[in-house]
């Protein structure tokens, strides 16, 4: 069966659930327990030289064997069930962290046997990792179609994504990491990717590729899980093994010498402030039983590797990934327009990314690539340079693929294809020696333009929020959650900025 006609046939079930009051990514939730668990009992029956994803050691509690679910109807499945991923939950490695805190959502008994009777009616293991891979992905992406549940905060497209990768242009045995990896994308590109690039690969390179490269954390645990089932099914990790991935909130300290890494993709949550909770776990001073209590991710950080104290949190993801890198290390991070061009702590840092790393490039991106309307973003490339008196960058290449450029998500998704200009003006494999396409007086149009570091410090406030071409007669045709999105960005502004001005206020009547 194709990927495609087994990825409708899991999605045409979703909207059966959906009906009977189960989310899409409740859904999906399930479904990655439900697939673990006939994987194994597939993985089971094979030879033992055949078996998939190094499973060998890999031993289950009895009550969780997939026959004996199958085995099973109205409420005595769901409370079989209900035992399966309590037993899972107390699991260590890979496999106690995907079912975590996992509860059924599943309540109607009839509907958790149709979604367990679809996933019997596949032989997973019969498939390749890419095929499973892409199953998964393709449910990922349609589940960040569906707005309301906020799913595609977690979801970058996949075209942006692979033409970043294809730019930064990773090397073999050298580490990759995301701070903040949502459902993997960037692991996965990268990966891919690294295999394209390298088409004969030893044992021990296929070994490290699979286990010591890729690396990330995810604040927020349900999407951690997902994560850690699509880089398992992608040949990320193994079940029996330590997680490549933490759920924890990778600004709540500073990354220790074994964190560094060669590059950092990433794409930081959207919202200058924080509006994730998260779990922690914490002794009761009563009882003395450790305990997992939900909080709300904190705003402000305070670190001695952070050049500036700020609330806003694309500004301490930049400061965290330069942390990141190793000396030398390239990243590539999507960032929204205020971290070009916002004063005080904005300003500070960037001055301070220009003097220490090489901010060489920054790709320009017009609104409807995300599934959070009218964002406003751009992807900054750098790479981090020994301490010296003099800065490190000399010349910040700018594209422009915002003016004039319309996309939406439906009628004309982002393509690879829409961004192959840019890559050929990027030059991956020799960027000392780009050409620019913008001439004042012969192509004013011209989307490929350097600025010197003199010219970027003489701005105001050091802004690189740079644009150079003539917007075309059109007005911007904002839809009505575009409209919405911007109204209340403009709202939070003024609101912060009120603040300020009342907590100025009251320092001067003190």
């Amino acid at each position: 069966m194709a990927d495609s006609t087994i990825s409708n046939k899991v999605w045409n079930i979703a909207g059966i659930l959906f009906d009977g009051g189960v989310s899409n990514s409740d859904y999906l939730e399930q479904i990655t327990y439900l697939l673990f668990l006939k994987m194994v009992d597939e993985d089971m029956k094979m030879p033992e030289e055949l078996r998939w994803n190094n499973w060998r050691d890999l031993e289950l509690p009895a009550d969780c064997d997939w026959s004996l679910l199958m085995s099973k109807s109205g409420e005595e499945l769901k409370e079989h069930y209900g035992k399966i991923l309590s037993l899972l939950s107390k699991k260590t490695g890979m496999i106690g962290e995907i079912y975590r805190g996992a509860q059924n959502k599943i309540q109607t008994p009839e509907h958790l046997r149709k979604v367990i009777q679809m996933i019997d009616g596949t032989q997973w293991n019969s498939l390749s990792e890419d095929v499973k891979g892409d199953i998964y992905e393709s449910l990922l992406e349609r589940i960040a179609q569906d707005t309301k549940s906020g799913a595609g905060q977690y979801f970058t497209p996949r075209a942006l994504i692979k033409t970043i990768v294809k730019c930064v242009n990773p090397e073999l045995g050298k580490v990759i990491v995301d701070p903040c990896c949502g459902s993997g994308g960037f692991l996965l590109a990268a990966k891919d990717f690294l295999q394209g690039k390298y088409t004969t690969m030893t044992g021990q390179q296929t070994d490290d590729l699979k286990l010591h490269t890729f690396y990330g954390t995810e604040i927020v645990p349900n999407t951690y899980r997902l994560c850690l089932m699509n880089l398992l099914l992608h040949g990320i990790g193994e079940f029996g093994g330590v997680p490549p991935i933490k759920c924890a909130d990778s600004l709540a300290s500073a990354p220790s010498d074994n964190d560094l890494c060669e590059y950092v993709m990433t794409n930081p949550p959207f919202g200058k402030k924080s509006s994730t909770t998260i779990e922690v776990q914490e002794e009761d001073k009563e009882t003395g039983e450790v305990v997992t209590k939900i909080k709300k991710a904190q705003d402000n950080y305070v670190r001695a590797d952070f050049i500036a104290t700020t609330s806003n949190k694309q500004l301490n993801f930049l400061q965290h990934i330069k942390s990141l890198l190793k000396v030398g290390g390239t990243a590539a991070v999507v960032l929204p327009d205020n971290v070009l061009f916002e004063g005080g702590a904005g300003e500070t840092i960037r001055k301070n990314i220009l003097k220490t790393c090489d901010l060489h490039t920054i790709l320009r991106l017009p609104t409807g690539l995300f599934y959070a309307q009218g964002v406003k973003a751009n992807v900054l490339f750098f790479e981090k340079k020994p301490t010296s008196e003099n800065a490190q960058t000399k010349e910040v290449w700018i594209y422009d693929y915002r003016t004039n450029v319309k996309h939406t998500l439906k009628q004309n998704p982002l393509r690879e294809t829409d961004l192959q200009d840019f890559v050929d003006c990027y030059r991956p494999d020799d960027r000392h020696h780009r050409q620019e396409t913008y001439h004042a007086e012969s192509n004013p149009d011209g989307r490929w333009r350097k600025f010197t570091y003199d010219e970027v410090l003489g701005r105001d406030k050091t802004s690189l929020d740079i644009t150079w071409i003539k917007q075309g007669e059109e007005s911007e045709d904002l839809s009505l959650p575009e409209l919405i999105s911007i109204i209340k960005e403009k709202s939070n502004n003024i609101t912060e900025a009120v603040a300020e001005l009342e907590k100025l206020l009251e320092n001067l009547e003190s």
